[in-house]
């Protein structure tokens, strides 16, 4: 059995949609937006891909969040255009691995190389961890029901705390 420590996690779900589907929604600045991300771009040599464009090792990215004002910048490690992705994040790094399982796709995100200091402990380990819960199953309730559950319409910037008690930030 392998052991919980604060330096990765894994977060596994099964969904009900086409690999090829589940890739798009990670692998373009189009995919990623309609269900995560208020604005993404990925550029290579300086030259931003267009939305639809699947995303290739190397690249930079600028990601923005609905209802927080900082941006995460960093690199594409991988990108396999089928079923692997792999970036700079926070950090450290995220995998994310597709496997078919007959009539649903089987979703492994890896956040790993996680500092553990205390501090990277709560907000990076605890916090990331708990965001990728949430995401996770707004993916699969964007997929299988064509519904999302993240927050659009309250603005929660100003809430002292909002990302760590708001479940849907």
């Amino acid at each position: 059995m392998n052991k919980l420590t604060f330096d990765s996690f894994n977060k596994k779900i099964f969904i009900k949609a086409p690999m090829e589907k589940l890739y798009w929604c990670w692998g373009t600045s189009k995919g990623i937006t309609s269900w995560f991300l208020r604005e993404a771009t990925y550029a290579s040599d300086g030259k931003q891909r267009l939305s639809e464009d699947f995303i290739q090792p190397g690249d930079d990215y600028v990601w923005k969040w609905h209802n927080w004002d900082e941006q995460e910048t960093g690199k594409v490690l991988q990108a396999n255009g089928k079923d692997f992705l792999e970036y700079t994040f926070t950090g450290c790094k995220v995998s994310v691995s597709l496997e078919d399982h007959k009539n649903a796709v089987l979703l492994t995100l890896r956040q790993f190389e996680i500092p553990t200091d205390e501090e990277n402990k709560l907000n990076i380990h605890h916090g990331c961890s708990n965001g990728w819960t949430f995401w996770l199953a707004n993916l699969k309730a964007y997929l299988e029901h064509g519904i999302l559950l993240n927050e659009t319409e309250f603005d929660l910037r100003d809430i002292p705390l909002s990302g760590f008690e708001f479940v849907n930030m």
